[in-house]
């Protein structure tokens, strides 16, 4: 149990890192941090995420930009907030992902 919380650390502090207006995927996240097949472990990490203010994980999305983890924060509050960051969604899914992807491995 306690790796999972390590991980889960070392995730919140790549997802604080993620820019307002940008989008990253869980996969990518897991990638950066040298978690083979670990996206599953990173949604579980962004589950677990939803007491903490400074976590903004719905700036966490799947691969193709489909807001997979809407249901974990109720109505369409994930879309709203990411609308209020200049993020245009439509029927669960990004609008011009790619340009507001944000690649960990790149960036940092």
């Amino acid at each position: 149990m306690a790796t999972h919380l390590n991980s889960f650390d070392a995730i919140y502090q790549v997802v604080q890192l993620i820019p307002q207006g940008k989008v990253t995927s869980y996969g990518a996240i897991a990638a950066y941090l040298g978690m083979k097949g670990g996206a599953r472990m990173v949604g579980w990490a962004m589950n677990a995420s939803h007491t903490l203010e400074n976590v903004p994980a719905h700036r966490v999305v799947n691969r193709n930009g489909i807001l997979t983890g809407k249901n974990f924060f109720g109505g369409n509050r994930m879309q709203e907030l990411l609308e209020e960051e200049g993020i245009q969604v439509k029927e669960d899914k990004i609008v011009g992902f790619q340009q507001h992807f944000w690649d960990p491995s790149i960036e940092l």
